[in-house]
């Protein structure tokens, strides 16, 4: 008699999934199912999260794909399940996604995933976000509940040249650490810090809806630590694997 909990059952899928990700709702499904399973199984999810995969965690990411420009680089910090680096690359199969992990465990989870699900714009990279200044080239850099912006930000600048964006999504008390975490942002980006902006995405899809601070690198300096225009190069499990002057209020707005 096995004394192991039930694996919790995947959540039924809502109307909004084929709203969010039309004819590849099928892979957000799969995907769902997986972090229902394994995901929870490997200690990616808590279990009580399960009822709650869509709204709070897929959709939650899907709704912020409309920031990315078309065919760009986005680089995701500390990935954990896929969230929401993975759920991008569903939804937008035109943008070429960096899942970027230091654990182990967390990156053999992510290439199983990026194989079943057969997506082909994705690199997964098992390392720290700051060692891989030149090796991912990024227009965008994605996180998720991964840590404050003090510290996002200069993992960050690590990847972004002049003029791209990190996107963090954030929970509730999004206004009050933006509030706390900007001298700190602004002094660790030596003058590449540039418009900030706080947004509400996705109120007609998730409940709450999704927040986000998005900081734009600006004038000063190169991508840190790499010298100017470097090349683009790949690393490893490829395909198988609003604003702020310096020291102002951010501007909220409602997308």
């Amino acid at each position: 008699m096995s004394l192991s909990a039930p694996t919790p059952a995947t959540p039924p899928t809502p109307p909004s999934v084929s709203t969010v990700f039309g004819e590849r709702a099928g892979l957000a499904e799969a995907y769902v199912a997986m972090l229902a399973d394994t995901g929870i199984s490997h200690g990616l999810i808590g279990p009580r999260e399960a009822p709650r995969l869509w709204d709070r965690h897929v959709l939650n990411c899907a709704v912020v794909a409309p920031l990315f420009s078309s065919s760009t680089v986005v680089a995701d910090i500390g990935s954990g399940a896929g969230l929401p680096g993975l759920v991008l690359a569903m939804v937008r199969p035109d943008l070429d996604v960096h899942l970027i992990e230091p654990l182990h465990r967390r990156i053999v989870w992510l290439e199983r995933a990026v194989t079943d699900l057969g997506l082909t714009n994705v690199t997964v990279h098992e390392a720290r976000a700051e060692a891989l200044g030149g090796v991912v080239d990024a227009d965008y850099v994605t996180a998720r509940a991964v840590a404050r912006l003090s510290k996002l930000g200069r993992w960050a600048m690590a990847l972004l040249p002049r003029g791209g964006q990190l996107i963090a999504l954030k929970g509730e008390r999004a206004q009050q650490e933006l509030s706390e975490d900007l001298p700190a942002l602004q002094r660790a980006g030596k003058g590449r810090v540039g418009e900030v902006t706080l947004s509400a995405h996705g109120a007609d899809i998730v409940d709450p809806a999704t927040l986000v601070v998005t900081v734009t690198i600006g004038a000063a300096a190169h991508r840190a630590g790499t010298a100017s225009g470097p090349a683009r190069r790949r690393a490893t499990h490829k395909g198988s694997s609003g604003s702020a002057s310096h020291g102002g209020a951010p501007k909220q707005s409602q997308v």
